[in-house]
């Protein structure tokens, strides 16, 4: 689940739910509330971990991180090198997701197809929009913590890929991740010159941020969405089939930088010294022996998704 969380165009919720998990991950979420806060601030710790089911929580938290940590160096890493085919396999990964919601859908009326086109209309609007550009300022990682894990509470919809179009997806979930695995590998050698280290400590302080705004966002909006979900199920389905449809061009894999140039054509940096990016310029590839193998890489993304739905099918007839 943590892995999911980590790609673009998957939902942890969708892992949960085709794992056979999400109803009780839920229902353990709903339990933060003011009785698990009176038992934990009254010292019955024992109660309270019964309460939230802390044994569950706690195993696949676990889970999460550890995954979390090996996907962002492998991240990091194909990012920078094979950026291309990183893009491709996302691209597929969110047709995987939208092929997913939109197959089981089968409350079509002219509520919920009016509620599909507005999300389609915004998702494309905000696909052509210029993106947004990499900002570290710490309530605005707040708000992206919060924004990100709408993923885990509802399947179908990526928090990561939110992170895409909100301009911090590499800072947040590459980044500052990285940064804290480094941190430990420096404790655990005992090196600790990284204190002395301005980008390292501020990397270290927007994870945390992002870290607190998650776990606020997580707790929140595990009751939000349920109540939005248990009286307008349908229409909210039919709106994020819409948006996510209508959000594909941000993640399409033929595009070229645009970068802000000054007026002597020398490209703006921001304060962490990178290059400011303006727009990209989409376009459709030629037919080459590279084309086919993205068009594949695209097919293994779509693959992906729909081979968990798969699994979560036959798991429940073997049930």
């Amino acid at each position: 689940m943590g892995a999911a969380n980590k790609v673009p165009g998957v939902s942890g919720g969708i892992v949960a739910f085709v794992m056979g998990f999400y109803e009780t991950f839920i229902y353990s979420l709903q339990k933060f509330n003011s009785k698990s806060a009176a038992l934990f601030f009254r010292g019955h710790f024992k109660s309270f971990y019964q309460y939230i089911n802390g044994r569950f929580l706690s195993l696949l938290f676990i889970g999460m991180v550890i995954s979390y940590f090996s996907i962002s160096k492998l991240l990091d890493f194909l990012i920078v090198h094979y950026e291309l085919y990183i893009w491709s396999l996302f691209f597929g990964m969110i047709i995987g997701s939208v092929i997913y919601i939109y197959k089981d859908f089968k409350s079509w009326n002219l509520n919920t197809l009016l509620m599909a086109i507005i999300g389609i209309v915004i998702g494309v609007s905000i696909s052509f929009l210029d993106p947004a550009t990499q900002n570290d300022n710490l309530w605005f990682v707040f708000f992206c913590g919060i924004v990100s894990v709408t993923g885990m509470a509802l399947p179908g919809f990526s928090g990561s890929f939110i992170l895409i179009l909100l301009g911090n997806y590499v800072l947040l979930l590459v980044d500052s991740v990285n940064t804290l695995f480094d941190t430990f590998v420096f404790i655990f050698n005992g090196d600790f010159s990284f204190i002395s280290d301005a980008q390292h400590m501020r990397l270290l302080k927007v994870l945390l941020v992002f870290t607190l705004g998650s776990i606020i966002g997580l707790i929140t909006l595990s009751h939000v969405l349920t109540y939005v979900l248990k009286r307008y199920k349908n229409k909210t389905l039919a709106l994020i089939m819409g948006f996510i449809t209508g959000s594909l061009g941000v993640v399409w894999p033929w595009k070229n930088t645009v970068y802000k140039q000054d007026k002597f054509g020398d490209i703006l940096l921001d304060a962490n010294d990178m290059a400011i990016t303006e727009n990209y310029e989409r376009y459709f590839p030629d037919f080459n022996i590279q084309t086919i193998y993205l068009i594949l890489i695209i097919i293994i993304g779509i693959s992906i998704v729909l081979g968990l739905d798969w699994y979560g099918k036959k798991r429940k007839q073997l049930l």
